[in-house]
């Protein structure tokens, strides 16, 4: 998928919420308790194929340490939307700067089990980045080819019940990498959005 058939599928079509089951594990979620955040799902254009950035968190931090995540983090009182959260946080924790990243839109804002309200933000990332990591928020960052991620044949869905209460785990196995929790269900809803499936 190049850029073009990018912005095709994603800016002609009306957003769509997120699974029912993602927003029902987060109902009980005291909404006057979120804290806002931002993530970046940046899109690198290779050979005529989108790919996406992705980063290994790194295992100290406080918040799902060493899983799979997009760049991102809270909202500072100083930012004024959350795509500067978004653009802040990518230089911040892998070196990618504001002049290399051509915003597009966002994806609806996904409440967590955590209490963050987390908006996606998407941008077009130019290929010649140097990342430069700061290894107090992430161990590395990696590139999936999006035609991967945006398959539904490549995410897995196992619903269990815990305290009579059902839960909905997602996944997505890539090379050595293991995709699942926030980052599962933001890519889920990036499959909705671009009608693939």
């Amino acid at each position: 998928m190049t850029k073009t058939d990018f912005l095709a599928r994603f800016q002609l079509l009306q957003t769509k919420d997120y699974h029912k089951d993602t927003k029902q594990r987060t109902a009980s979620v005291d909404r006057r308790s979120l804290r806002e955040a931002s993530v970046l799902i940046g899109l690198v254009e290779r050979e005529n194929r989108l790919h996406v950035i992705l980063t290994k968190r790194a295992s100290h931090l406080k918040h799902h340490p060493g899983q799979i995540s997009f760049p991102g983090g809270k909202v500072e009182p100083t930012d004024d939307s959350p795509a500067f959260t978004a653009i802040r946080e990518t230089e911040e924790e892998i070196g990618v700067t504001h002049d290399h990243l051509s915003i597009i839109g966002n994806l609806p804002k996904l409440v967590t089990v955590t209490a963050f309200h987390v908006t996606p933000v998407l941008a077009f990332v130019d290929a010649n980045y140097r990342p430069k990591i700061d290894t107090n928020e992430v161990d590395y960052l990696f590139e999936v080819p999006l035609e991967f991620l945006a398959s539904p044949a490549n995410l897995s869905s196992v619903a269990f019940r815990i305290q009579g209460q059902r839960h909905r785990v997602l996944s997505i196995p890539y090379k050595e990498h293991f995709i699942w929790g926030v980052t599962a269900q933001i890519i889920e809803n990036l499959q909705t959005q671009l009608l693939l499936n």
